[in-house]
């Protein structure tokens, strides 16, 4: 029988002292995610109760005795505590920051982040691997600069899976329901009490949403739940799982995420004018911002559409077509159809906004397609990612050279207070005072690492190393105890790993390219190198494979196989139910971080970032960020970033060399000891690896890089359309009419350069074009010349524009152009010439079929 209808529902809440209030303040702001002193406010409640609810202060205090509660008020060195760390919570959200110190506008500025996971917290877990990190990394570093940044995403019911290996060693997956109502979140309300919602039309349903929010320091992160009794039960089901279903799901919540999460800040009063599309699944939020200027302002498509794009920034993680959302054509009209009409567009229109080639009926409709084309900034999130995005997207700007389609990058990074041990950043503190804490992309501060006496720094890390240990020793007893495994097998794992040996870690998303066995491809070889008799190593293995990757699992599985061979039993230990816990034991552990992706696969990867401001030191191919990082002093490079065809030949060389700087470099230099057992060329390679890493590869400087580079010029040509009643966007979509009827009409006649054959290096080769403008005025082309070394094929690599300017009028129509090309580098060279429209605001603007090459 169905009682649900006739249920009365209430929710009960934790009710603490007046004097205890302050605790549900610190709890719900994510600000103690990062803060030490109030972590350490929250253990010293109840330490088991603390663990027992995965570090989540909600449900602790929710669980709390009130005897322990009437202990805690006459505590006076708690309530001391409670009080400093109140005091630093309101200190921190009213304080000066970057931003209002140096980048706030006159005009207020709303960015408003997409992402369709976020990993903040383990005990809020809605979040499966890097792109989650990453996405709750610029969140937090966002509020610790200032950004007036606002996150949106979804809340799923179900999260993504808890995992658990077999006795066999392969993984198993459990789905415990999210209690929204015992976690740091909470529920949107209106001025009467009841919750806010948004509706949407997804397909033949209206769905609904609650929104719930997060506060992670000075930013809000609001999150759609669809999972409300109005709803047919298929619709509540679009936040029940992060990346379940089918393809129909999927297309259903990026709806949600990008038109309902847009609707939803409208519900809320807040209107962004930077909406930052944190991978493709938020690009319909695009579509929904030009429906709505259409509506609002009187716009056309094509006039909505260029105020959208000078508003929307968005940044791929993938560097392989297939790891990027596409949908059917006939999905896109069951799900969207609606929308069409609503845009102003027939269908193959809208569906061409989705295809590299428009004109190909056969395609699928791409959300990274749609969100390049329906944004002003575009970037990868390392510095070979940008090259890899640029050769995959260059259909999409068909006349430009591939290294200058606007398709740029900016690195990764990560949340230097959320990764780095108490034990590191009081030894910080201590020799490079505080200045880090505000400013961590001060390289002047990290150079001071040198101050750092080498015992103090080693015999810190050694402690971090042993608390890895204990932990991976909990962890596997609970895992034996699960599979049933005898007492004496119990027992022994507390002989487990040594916290006293060089220790490997290696945690991730178990997807196949990564290449997790990597290391396990000669076991005998391996086996000399970590039961050496006086230089032993150890592995410490941790991550997911996706549920429905089976290749991922077999390769969890072989590592859980070899750990329990009696000849890797103590030195390769597999950790289960990897998540933001496990991971901060690891990078804050670990000497050595092991990475093996298959170059250029590897986006940017940043579980490596964390590790270097530990003191620990990278083991990586040359691929996503590490190219940028690698010094040849602060750590080792698998290989030269070759990229093979043969992907069996590749693992056997780049895991010989693996083999090969194991056994030469790094395990000698891990042991070098003098007489005081300090291995004085370890902790010269930790300190540059410190120096040289700290101050780049943090979200604090990659945040200030979005707000310099992205955020600030879009909010600027955004706050320009709308002047005046959106003149400059109308004048823009006519001006780009008026340069389509025209263009046909622009010719050169004729080139010439003051030299040819054989020039000396170093010269300058005066170049001139006479070009033919049509009935478009003057001002209103730009004209360079291309220049750049040949290569085989007779194309030019690696070429740099030079602009000619108009020196003389030599027709009705004609006009004679001229520059110089510095000749700096020797070898055989050529150049053309390009002619592009040129707005007399704007710049030069790069639409398709609107270029010309001579």
């Amino acid at each position: 029988m169905d009682l649900s209808k006739n249920l009365h529902r209430f929710t009960v809440v934790p009710s603490l002292p007046r004097k205890l209030s302050g605790l549900h303040t610190i709890a719900y702001n994510l600000w103690w995610t990062w803060e030490p002193q109030a972590i350490e406010l929250f253990r010293r409640i109840d330490l088991d109760l603390w663990r027992e609810t995965h570090h989540n202060p909600v449900k602790m205090l929710g669980e709390l005795q009130q005897s322990r509660l009437e202990e805690l008020l006459v505590d006076d060195g708690f309530m001391a505590h409670l009080h400093r760390v109140e005091e630093m919570l309101r200190e921190y959200m009213e304080g000066k920051t970057w931003y209002s110190k140096a980048r706030s506008a006159t005009n207020p500025l709303h960015i408003a982040y997409f992402s369709m996971e976020f990993g903040l917290h383990e005990s809020i877990p809605i979040y499966s691997g890097g792109l989650g990190v990453l996405s709750g990394d610029h969140l937090k570093s966002a509020s610790d600069l200032g950004i007036p940044l606002i996150g949106i995403g979804l809340l799923y019911r179900q999260g993504y899976f808890r995992q658990y290996l077999n006795i066999e060693g392969w993984q198993q997956e459990i789905y415990p329901e999210n209690d929204f109502y015992n976690m740091p979140i909470r529920l949107v309300k209106d001025t009467d009490g009841k919750p806010l919602t948004v509706s949407l039309d997804i397909g033949e349903h209206i769905v609904k949403s609650r929104i719930w929010y997060v506060q992670v320091g000075r930013v809000p992160l609001y999150l759609l739940d669809t999972s409300l009794e109005e709803n047919s039960r298929e619709d509540r089901k679009i936040t029940a799982l992060l990346y379940g279903g089918n393809q129909e799901m999927r297309i259903k919540q990026e709806i949600l995420l990008g038109i309902g999460g847009l609707r939803a800040l409208k519900t809320l009063g807040i209107e962004p004018e930077v909406c930052h599309m944190n991978e493709g699944h938020a690009a319909f939020l695009a579509l929904e911002r030009i429906r709505v200027l259409m509506k609002e302002q009187n716009l056309s498509f094509k006039e909505a559409r260029e105020l959208t794009i000078a508003g929307t920034v968005f940044t791929t993680h993938t560097p392989v077509p297939a790891g990027i959302d596409h949908f059917d054509p006939a999905l896109v009209d069951s799900h969207l159809g609606r929308f069409y009409h609503e845009l102003g567009l027939n269908r193959d229109e809208f569906l061409a906004l989705g295809r590299q080639n428009p004109k190909n009926h056969h395609e699928t409709f791409c959300m990274a397609v749609l969100a390049l084309r329906l944004a002003g900034h575009y970037n990868g999130v390392s510095k070979l990612h940008g090259q890899v995005s640029r050769k995959m997207w260059k259909n999409i700007w068909p006349e430009l050279p591939e290294e200058h389609l606007p398709l740029t990058s900016i690195t990764n990074g990560v949340h230097t207070r959320s990764w780095l041990s108490h034990d590191i950043s009081s030894l910080l503190i201590r020799y490079l005072g505080t200045r880090w804490l505000d400013d961590p992309t001060d390289y002047d501060i990290w150079k001071k690492i040198h101050l750092v006496p080498d015992a103090e720094l080693w015999r810190t890390h050694e402690r971090c190393r042993e608390r890895l240990v204990t932990f991976a020793r909990k962890r596997i007893k609970e895992h034996l105890r699960h599979v049933g495994a005898t007492a004496k097998e119990i027992v022994a794992a507390d002989e487990a790993l040594d916290p006293e040996i060089l220790t490997i870690g290696f945690a991730r998303r178990f997807a196949t390219y990564k290449r997790g066995t990597l290391l396990l491809r000669d076991l005998d070889r391996l086996d000399r190198i970590l039961n050496h008799p006086t230089r032993p190593v150890q592995i410490i293995f941790a991550g997911k494979a996706h549920p429905a990757d089976f290749e991922g699992k077999e390769l969890i599985r072989q590592i859980q196989q070899v750990s329990l061979h009696d000849r890797f039993r103590n030195r390769i230990a597999f950790i289960e139910d990897y998540d933001l816990a496990v991971a901060r034991k690891m990078v804050q552990g670990v000497d050595v971080w092991l990475n093996t992706p298959r170059r250029p696969l590897e986006a940017s990867g940043t579980s490596g970032m964390k590790v270097a401001f530990n003191g620990g030191l990278n083991m990586s191919v040359l691929d996503g960020w590490w190219p940028e990082g690698y010094r040849g002093d602060n750590g080792w490079a698998i290989g030269k970033g070759e990229v093979y065809e043969d992907i069996e030949c590749q693992n056997e060389v780049e895991s010989r060399a693996m083999y090969d700087l194991l056994e030469k470099e790094v395990v000698p230099l891990f042991y070098d000891r003098g007489p005081d057992s300090i291995p004085r060329g370890w902790l010269a390679c930790m300190k540059a690896s410190i120096e040289t890493l700290c101050p780049i590869f943090s979200t604090e400087r990659m945040v200030q890089e979005y707000t310099d580079r992205f955020y600030l010029p879009s909010f600027k040509q955004w706050n320009e359309f709308h002047e005046k009643g959106q003149a400059l966007a109308r004048d823009f979509a006519l001006w780009k009419e008026k340069m389509r009827r025209l263009w046909h009409k622009v010719r050169v006649e004729g080139i010439e350069a003051s030299a040819t054959g054989e020039i000396p290096v170093r010269s300058r080769l005066q170049v001139q074009a006479r070009i033919g403008m049509g009935e478009i005025p003057l001002e209103e082309l730009s004209v360079k010349v291309y220049v750049g070394i040949l290569n085989s094929q007779d194309e030019i690599v690696d070429g740099e524009l030079a602009p000619l300017h108009a020196v003389e009028q030599v027709g009705t129509d004609l006009h004679r152009f001229s520059g110089e090309i510095e000749c700096r580098v020797c070898g055989r060279q050529a150049f053309v010439i390009q002619v592009m429209p040129k707005h007399p605001r704007l710049g030069p603007v790069y639409e398709p079929g609107l270029i010309l090459w001579v």
